[in-house]
């Protein structure tokens, strides 16, 4: 076929199309450029010098590397003595303060009762009774009764296959310790004890970093939520909410839950709060003419006629 200039024009169908540039970029990723460079390196021998010279390079470099990681080896390895005595140290101080706290705490109890006694043979009769059962339901008072004891427990930890260390483990939560109380006190219970710690109304259940705090106190696992009730508690608290909960989540992560009954439980009293009280503010100076406090000179109605005493303040 040709065309009306006399050349020969050209077939559509064999025209030539540029191939796609994502396909040939991936096809060869390395820029030509760089496939050059290392072409010529391959066709031209390093010289004499530059193979000598390598060699002693090389290892150079290697025994200043090795050098550095002994240096850094003895370096930590004389440090290491420092450290585990500083942790045995610590680890002896922390023991010897529980231990102390232990024996005020045991020392305070006896004293407790030592004047309990005393005030219940001064007081003698009706009123020491009614005084006990309010020191019972606030939680300032030791209890004994039958009840439940819900028992949970942190899952298994596992051991990484490489460094051996503990990994993954599911603990148990501080919310779950108030969701097993709260339904605790809904199912009727009197008295409850976290671990030997007695709640009242106006204790925590905190978390701190790892540890699990019930009035600032720590509790470890395993967890037991003691407490004291009617028979039909039991049956209460298993339809309850968090015992469900709990056992969805111990099928599944491996943590132990159970509850069972329990005879004779002695759940000890909650420290005495720390009281704050009061006090009437009594100044030395007059007070100026004109202000409205008691015994000025301005006018109002008074129902007996004479300033109130400071003193009637509550204490």
């Amino acid at each position: 076929m040709t065309t009306a200039s006399g050349g020969k024009s050209r077939d559509p169908s064999a025209r030539s199309y540029a191939p796609d540039f994502l396909t040939e970029l991936f096809r060869n990723p390395l820029d030509p450029g760089y496939a050059a460079a290392a072409e010529r390196r391959r066709q031209v021998p390093p010289s004499r010098w530059r193979r000598l010279l390598s060699r002693p390079v090389s290892l150079v470099v290697l025994a200043v590397i090795g050098f550095l990681f002994t240096v850094a080896y003895r370096e930590t390895m004389a440090e290491e003595p420092s450290r585990a005595k500083a942790r045995a140290g610590l680890i002896a101080e922390i023991k010897q303060r529980e231990a102390e706290t232990d024996r005020l705490t045991a020392q305070a109890d006896r004293l407790r009762e030592e004047v309990g006694r005393q005030r219940d043979a001064a007081l003698g009769g009706s009123q020491a009774y009614r005084l006990r059962n309010l020191e019972a339901g606030t939680g300032l008072g030791r209890v004994r009764g039958d009840g439940v004891v819900v028992r949970l427990a942190d899952a298994p930890r596992d051991k990484n296959a490489v460094t051996g260390a503990d990994v993954g483990p599911s603990q148990v939560l501080y919310s779950d310790l108030q969701k097993v109380a709260n339904d605790l006190w809904a199912a009727g219970a009197e008295a409850i004890a976290i671990n030997g710690q007695r709640l009242t109304a106006t204790s925590t259940i905190r978390q701190a970093g790892e540890a699990i705090l019930v009035d600032y106190r720590p509790v470890t696992s395993p967890y037991e939520v003691s407490a004291i009730g009617p028979g039909s508690m039991r049956d209460r608290f298993d339809n309850s909410r968090a015992a469900d909960l709990m056992r969805n989540v111990a099928r599944g992560t491996g943590l132990s839950f159970g509850v069972k009954k329990a005879k004779g439980l002695i759940l000890p009293a909650a420290p005495q709060p720390r009281l704050r009280y009061a006090e009437p503010s009594v100044s030395s100076s007059p007070a100026p003419s004109g202000s409205g406090v008691a015994g000025s000179s301005s006018p109002g109605p008074s129902r007996s006629g004479t300033s109130p005493s400071p003193s009637g303040g509550v204490r």
